[in-house]
């Protein structure tokens, strides 16, 4: 006899990889999940609902939630049937580009915020529950950025560093309560949002910076940038595709890369510990040897390379 579907809680879910995820598991023909939507603006909620369907109102709930915002944690919170989360996905974020010296401290703050103190809220909130009941699962949409560094994303990567850095803390704790942490680092997503945030920065004034660095980020970082998402940029699909397998996995695993053709960049760094290498390289293709960059990119986009990401 099937057990009760699981709450899964998501953040983030107005567009890209949280609306895809929100509908693939509201739509499993098993139905093991009672999903809670969430977005910020509620305003947004009319392509979520028009991509769930019939499963609206049945195993699909859209509910208002700010991840920086304590009272609207408690509010999103009360709102579902018992309190009880089973499943936590923390998928809101916000993107951060551009050279150091144009960048406001406030803006940086405002980043951390929501990609890093937002997700510690939600976990803070639905921890005691699932330590009660000795069980329950925390995906946590993280960023290759938080295995390693990229330029002009300084901060960005920083946060996600740093969202690395405490969920693998905390994953040696829970699994005494047989709670499981699963962080999931996609490459490059090509989404609207994406598109958007490089078409603004492009035409940003960054004030403070110097014109040679200005000359670097838009010459040569935008272009290249433009390049890799095209090359090797996942769909929306594709990473909520992997979630859900992570979601039903019986044995989590703590990482998960979705991009196995990214991975072989991630790979530069595992190589030399010192992590000159990676520097180095990065470097030199970005700077010094732009057309080897374009046919590396060319080699990845090809799918030459080995795409599988999932073991067999």
């Amino acid at each position: 006899m099937a057990g009760a579907p699981r709450t899964v809680l998501i953040s983030g879910c107005s567009s890209g990889i949280g609306l895809e995820l929100a509908v693939r598991l509201a739509l499993d023909p098993q139905q093991r999940y009672q999903v809670v939507a969430t977005m910020r603006d509620l305003g947004k909620k009319g392509t979520l609902e028009a991509a769930a369907g019939e499963a609206l109102g049945k195993t699909l709930t859209v509910a208002q939630l700010d991840v920086c915002s304590d009272e609207s944690v408690a509010q999103c919170l009360s709102c579902i049937q018992g309190g009880e989360v089973d499943v936590l996905v923390n998928n809101a974020g916000a993107g951060l580009v551009g050279p150091l010296e144009g960048l406001s401290i406030a803006t940086m703050q405002n980043l951390f915020d929501t990609n890093f103190f937002g997700a510690v809220r939600l976990v803070k909130a639905v921890l005691p529950g699932m330590k009660r009941r000795r069980q329950g699962h925390i995906v946590v949409v993280s960023s290759v950025m938080g295995l390693q560094g990229v330029v002009f994303n300084e901060v960005y990567a920083a946060s996600k560093f740093a969202v690395e850095g405490f969920f693998e803390s905390l994953a040696i704790q829970l699994l005494q309560f047989n709670i499981f942490i699963s962080l999931v680092e996609p490459g490059p997503v090509a989404t609207d949002f994406e598109g958007k945030l490089l078409e603004q920065v492009s035409r940003a004034e960054f004030p403070g910076t110097d014109a040679d660095t200005l000359r670097y980020f838009r010459d040569i970082y935008l272009p290249a940038s433009r390049e890799l998402f095209r090359s090797v940029g996942q769909s929306p699909q594709d990473v909520a595709q992997a979630i859900v397998k992570v979601i039903g996995s019986a044995r989590p695993p703590l990482r998960r890369q979705t991009n196995a053709r990214y991975a072989l960049l991630t790979a530069l760094k595992a190589a030399d510990p010192s992590g000159r290498l990676y520097v180095r390289i990065a470097h030199g293709l970005l700077f010094r040897w732009p057309r080897l960059l374009d046919l590396c990119l060319q080699f990845l986009a090809c799918g030459c390379a080995r795409t599988r990401v999932w073991p067999r």
